[in-house]
């Protein structure tokens, strides 16, 4: 189980990229952070989550 935005969830296995296909974030407007490290997007693919993982996914929202 991770800790995904305060919920866990079963995506232990998963890489962030696999992880964030079957949500509605859209990538370009994010930021992961894993473990109190932001997570490059570059890296999205071959960052796997593990069992006990806290990560937070922030959005960009624009306006003004």
């Amino acid at each position: 189980m991770v800790k995904i935005n305060g919920e866990w969830e079963d995506a232990a296995g998963k890489t962030i990229a696999e992880y964030l296909s079957g949500t509605s974030y859209d990538v370009r407007r994010i930021a992961v952070e894993k473990g109190g490290e932001i997570v490059p997007k570059c890296a999205y693919d071959a960052t796997t989550l593990m069992d006990g993982d806290v990560v937070e996914i922030v959005s960009f929202v624009g306006g003004g």
